[in-house]
């Protein structure tokens, strides 16, 4: 018998049983980390389906609006026949969604630049709103039409759309939502539909370029910082309508020059025309409104005008003086 090989046989003995034990101490080791991962697999399905339980049709727009504008897939839902599973793209390089027969625009192609018609049918069915974010940060939009059959308008549908210049808005839209516009930098001018109540917060914030702003005398309210910055507006036409002003709705419109304040209006946020440096005077053709929070314009004084029959005026207000509209130059 050869004694070299008895020899390596004997050396590496130890190192063989070495092995076979370490091997036995390996196995509970894989086990318990299959266990880890059947507990986190568990835990998955069990958050998928709470988070389809959770989703509704009354909080559907909010969930959907949840998702990334780029990417193509969707929160599935309960009843999966009223909701296609994916934004689809249509040739005008917008995406859509189609919930309960109507049709949603959600977002748009990376290629959408220049002139956008938005159709108002598409799959033979009818494109009913904008939704949130739809646009927003989309520089290379220059014009919108919006079609009649659309009747909202999403919180930041188009904010941040650098070099929007021409928007048409129809009078089906009853909802232009919070923040709508803010932020076109390019936006010259807007015909707000006759079906509006409500100019919601910061709607047309920051809009610089913006020099004509028709409000119907459908318009209630203009509500907080409305019109917060659009410093080229040099005219706004309140309707005898809009009952409430918010605060900072006019602040820093740096080139308004004259305001008239219908008899309609009876609260006027704080702030509501402060840095409006060419601000000369501001026509009231009712009662004093009530100012909520402290300064009202700033820091120029305006003239104050009123009407002869108008009750409640003293020879100044909010330390401007007061004269008769038969006074204005």
């Amino acid at each position: 018998m050869n004694p070299v090989p008895l020899f390596l046989i004997i050396a590496t003995l130890p190192l063989l049983l070495s092995g076979c034990s370490k091997k036995a101490k390996v196995e509970p080791v894989a086990e318990v980390k299959t266990d880890k991962e059947e507990v986190l697999n568990l835990n998955e399905e069990i958050q998928v389906k709470e988070s389809i339980t959770e989703i509704s049709g009354k909080n559907l727009e909010n969930k959907i609006a949840e998702v990334n504008h780029e990417s193509d897939l969707v929160i599935a839902i309960e009843n999966i026949d009223s909701v296609d599973s994916k934004f689809k793209i249509h040739d005008r390089k917008i995406k859509y969604q189609v919930q309960d027969g109507q049709v949603i625009i959600k977002g748009y192609d990376e290629d959408l630049s220049g002139d956008l018609i938005i159709p108002s049918v598409i799959e033979d069915k009818p494109v009913i709103s904008i939704g949130e974010g739809a646009f927003s940060f989309c520089k290379t939009l220059r014009s919108v039409a919006i079609p009649d059959s659309v009747v909202s308008i999403g919180e930041d549908a188009f904010t941040y759309c650098d070099n929007l210049e021409i928007v048409t808005i129809p009078d089906s839209v009853k909802i232009i939502g919070l923040g709508a516009f803010g932020d076109c930098a390019s936006l010259k001018e807007v015909e707000i539909p006759h079906g509006v109540t409500t100019i919601l917060p910061l709607t047309f914030k920051n809009c610089r370029s913006l020099t004509r702003v028709s409000i119907p005398n459908s318009v209630k309210s203009i509500e907080g910082a409305a019109f917060q910055s659009c410093k080229m507006l040099m005219h706004i036409n309140i309707p005898d309508s809009v009952t409430t002003i918010g605060e900072s709705a006019f602040f820093l419109c740096s080139n308004l020059d004259d305001v008239i304040i219908p008899a309609s209006v009876t609260t006027i946020g704080a702030k509501a025309f402060i840095l409006c440096n060419k601000l000369k005077s501001l026509t009231f053709l009712g009662d004093p409104p009530k100012i909520n929070g402290k300064g009202f314009f700033g820091p120029s004084q305006p003239t104050i005008y009123r009407k002869a029959e108008a009750k409640g005026w003293e020879s100044t207000w909010q330390k401007s003086p007061v004269k008769l509209i038969s006074e204005k130059p």
